[in-house]
């Protein structure tokens, strides 16, 4: 049997306080917020963002992420920018942690580091020349 994966549907992103996460996605990062959830029987929140790829971050809370992450550089979110320097400038005077300037990468384009209020990496990425 041949498994045809078709895409990334989402990336789901768990926190202690999914509610303040999704506040610093969307008031310093950028992001959209396009729907709001409660699940299970917890009644934890949940909070969509949308992209015009059609991929979809949910931040969600998790009973079993306590505190910051221990391993920030293991799973990363690459968020795709039309002009990066741009983009840095606002999220440094936002406030936001950079954890690694913009750098090159040969055959693919720009990418700088950021850190959230959970201690998770994000990147901003220009990966077309504009």
């Amino acid at each position: 049997m041949i498994l045809i994966i078709k895409g990334i549907e989402a990336v789901l992103l768990s926190s202690e306080n999914a509610r303040k996460l999704a506040k610093f996605y969307q008031d310093m990062v950028g992001l959209k917020l396009v729907a709001e959830m409660v699940i299970g029987e917890n009644n934890e929140g949940g909070f969509t963002f949308e992209f015009n790829q059609g991929t979809s971050l949910y931040i969600l809370d998790h009973s079993k992420i306590k505190g910051k992450s221990k391993e920030p550089p293991r799973v990363m979110v690459n968020l795709e920018v039309d002009k990066i320097e741009d983009e840095v400038e606002r999220l440094k005077k936002a406030g936001v942690k950079v954890v690694q300037g913009t750098y090159h990468v040969e055959g693919y384009g720009f990418i700088a580091t950021f850190e959230d209020l959970d201690g998770n990496y994000f990147q901003l990425v220009q990966v077309r020349p504009n």
